[in-house]
């Protein structure tokens, strides 16, 4: 793994949530992106060679949706860029990790997977390569 990519954080409200990041952060967003496949709305800001994710659920009973009415709003994941995405992934596996969705397409251009949060100390970890 080469660096942090990102840090995803689940927002009820994405618009409140870009003025906050805006103003902390001292940037606008450079992109918003809709995945459907993941039932969110993306809204992505830099920080130095790092990013930050905010993720609003497009629907009552998307994960994220389902992330804040157990968990609230906040940190959802945290993201690691990545080479070559089936390889990292064979060699988390061979050592014990799950692979628990991916490698798919996700935000931002990338191809993602994400590793079982009850097997890094109940973090959700993200693999993203491009």
């Amino acid at each position: 793994m080469k660096k942090i990519d990102h840090l995803g954080i689940a927002v009820a409200d994405l618009e409140a949530a870009e003025k906050i990041f805006t103003d902390v952060i001292g940037t606008k967003p450079y992109k918003r992106e809709e995945v459907a496949s993941e039932g969110v709305v993306t809204s992505f800001f830099k920080t130095g060679e790092s990013k930050i994710e905010l993720l609003q659920s497009t629907s009552e009973d998307g994960p994220i949706a389902r992330h804040i009415s157990k968990r609230g709003e906040g940190l959802h994941h945290i993201a690691f860029h990545v080479d070559e995405l089936e390889r990292e992934i064979a060699e988390l596996e061979s050592i014990g990790y799950r692979c628990i969705s991916g490698p798919k397409a996700g935000a931002d251009g990338k191809r993602i997977a994400f590793l079982h949060p009850s097997d890094t100390a109940k973090v959700l970890v993200e693999l993203c390569e491009g």
